[in-house]
């Protein structure tokens, strides 16, 4: 098709990345926001996101003409043929989504859609959403669209424009058939579907990784107790074209924006048509088991106790190649950490500031001086390229916890330190 005149509201990681996008694939797009100071920011092409190559397209299509940026929906929908609706929907009261962003910009725009333009939710939304949205808007010349999205902090761009699937549900095929449309450009597979199926694809797919995760962490530990090794069983499991090799390294936990809302959203979606889903409210479990299981581990390390303890941690963010600290696993540990007695010291290439129950420094290396432990928590590359045999001279102790399997053990033992992964018996590792 040819260039549309889409409106995105909302610029975050999702809306900046999907108006950035579009606005790539040829679309005139207008990136709507709230905050002032961030729409003149984004307007003189300053990306507060770290997010490869996002900051680069959205220069482009300022430069071309095709991406502007304004605060107030209700002006620019006026001439729109497409609305994004990519505001927050974060997990409410009892673990349900927190509709109310979604709701306050259909109240805002509905008087004033021109006939015709598709309201297309982007943002994560429980299904039965888009027969919300309609009854809200109380048009029937204003088609409603699911078409949900599946980026992934860090490699967003990427995704975007290399997606696996282009998945779009409406309740009338031939506007779920436009908007799929505006995608011709990107070589994927559509996924063409009612509203509802295309609302309950995205938890279903989040829900899945998130389960597949607690089961690889949950093997990690009973490789422990039985004297297996995680890597060779993920391994040996990875040939197996069924699972695949994806998600299944063991870590501090899942977290980050999607996963933790997004699994108790669903939760809460199924229990209000009456079904228990226990296997994912187990695999909610397993995940906040983990976390506890990485500050017993990090205890062990320093003598069976983190009072009065001096903990050196490397890594805030919930993954590599993000600044994004929401529901960061991290974090938590970190919070357990201190609410043990133990004082932290942290560093995060792409994290500065203060946070509560912790100093935060600019060098991996100061986290070290007068550490008992270190603890590798997010799974940055740069950790690999540390000197350990000078990071050993500055530390108190000598056990370094990976709880991200990244550092080569023999590296770090040359050091005269100990290194302690999970699922991995610390006697195999020297024997090697």
């Amino acid at each position: 098709m040819g260039s549309a005149r889409i409106v995105v509201i909302g610029t975050g990681y999702v809306g900046l990345t999907t108006g950035a996008c579009l606005a790539g694939l040829g679309h005139q797009v207008t990136c709507v926001d709230v905050d002032e100071k961030k729409v003149a920011r984004l307007a003189a092409g300053q990306v507060d996101i770290l997010e490869p190559g996002l900051e680069e397209l959205v220069s482009r299509g300022l430069s071309a003409g095709r991406l502007n940026f304004v605060v107030g929906a209700g002006a620019a929908v006026a001439n729109a043929e497409a609305v994004f609706l990519c505001v927050p929907t974060p997990m409410g009261a009892g673990g349900a989504a927190d509709l109310r962003a979604v709701e306050a910009v259909i109240d805002e725009i509905c008087g004033v859609l021109p006939a015709g333009c598709a309201v297309i939710t982007k943002s994560t939304v429980p299904v039965g959403t888009a027969q919300r949205i309609r009854a809200m808007l109380g048009r029937v010349d204003v088609p409603v669209v699911a078409n949900p999205e599946f980026l992934r902090e860090g490699t967003a761009v990427a995704d975007f424009l290399n997606p696996d699937r282009i998945v779009v549900g409406s309740d009338e095929e031939q506007a779920a058939r436009w908007v799929a449309d505006l995608y011709t450009d990107l070589a994927a597979p559509n996924v063409i579907t009612d509203a509802a199926s295309a609302e309950l694809v995205k938890y279903a797919a989040n829900c899945f990784l998130a389960m597949k995760l607690s089961y690889v962490n949950a093997i990690a530990e009973l490789c422990e107790r039985l004297g297996a090794d995680i890597m060779s069983v993920t391994e040996g499991m990875g040939y197996d074209r069924r699972i695949g090799r994806s998600f299944l390294k063991p870590g501090p936990g899942w977290g980050g924006s999607c996963l933790p809302k997004d699994t108790h959203a669903l939760v809460q979606v199924a229990e209000s048509v009456g079904f228990d889903f226990s296997l994912l409210s187990a695999a909610i479990g397993e995940n906040i088991a983990q976390r506890d299981r990485i500050v017993a581990k990090i205890a062990g390390a320093v003598g069976g106790t983190l009072a009065g303890s001096r903990i050196g941690v490397l890594g805030l963010a919930f993954k590599a190649g993000t600044n994004d600290l929401r529901d960061s696993p991290a974090l938590s540990v970190t919070a357990m950490l201190a609410a043990h007695g133990a004082e932290v010291t942290a560093y995060d290439p792409a994290v500065g500031g203060e946070l509560p129950g912790m100093r935060i420094v600019d060098d991996p290396y100061q986290v070290a001086k007068g550490a008992d432990a270190i603890v590798v928590l997010t799974e940055w590359d740069e950790f690999r390229r540390i000197d350990w045999s000078y990071l050993a001279d500055l530390m108190q102790g000598d056990s370094i916890v990976d709880t991200r399997n990244l550092l080569d053990p023999q590296v770090v033992l040359a050091a005269g330190l100990t290194w302690l992964g999970l699922g991995r018996p610390r006697a195999r590792v020297l024997a090697r």
